[in-house]
């Protein structure tokens, strides 16, 4: 059975390709998951997305997660600069979760520069775009299932 990621993204990501495409990009919701869905076959991983507006959906998932994934990458949005109970959801979770922003926060308002999620994530991708998904991926990729390093005899 492949390790269960979930990949949950929070208010307003359901309109990515029309919000502010300068900033976000032209690809949507539906092209970020189905490209999520490829890497992470290709890691051997088995992919469960949804997204939100409501913080407490993205609290109850990611207490799923504790019982019903191996790691999450977690786009909260907004949330990310407000929510300690997203906070303490992941503390709760005991699993991995990767922080990804598509755009870099650390370059918008000044609002947007503290994200009280980085300080519980394993890990923060911030401003590269959807790439931040797959390099999520591969990092959580590493984690649940560790490469066994050869032994090299001399």
């Amino acid at each position: 059975m492949k390790p269960v990621v979930f990949i949950l993204n929070g208010p307003n990501l359901n309109l990515l390709g029309l919000r502010e495409p300068a900033v976000y990009g032209s690809a949507t919701l539906a092209d970020v998951e189905a490209r999520a869905r490829t890497v992470g076959e290709g890691l051997g991983l088995e992919i469960e997305t949804r997204q939100s507006n409501h913080e407490g959906d993205l609290v109850d998932w990611i207490q799923e997660a504790r019982t019903a994934a191996q790691g999450v990458v977690l786009n909260a949005g907004a949330y990310s600069h407000t929510s300690i109970a997203i906070v303490d959801a992941i503390r709760a979770a005991g699993v991995p979760v990767i922080e990804v922003h598509i755009s870099n926060i650390h370059a918008r308002e000044r609002f947007r520069h503290h994200s009280y999620v980085s300080a519980v994530a394993a890990g923060v991708i911030v401003g590269c775009g959807i790439d931040g998904y797959e390099f999520a991926l591969q990092a959580l990729a590493r984690r649940i299932t560790p490469l066994e390093l050869e032994t090299i005899s001399v």
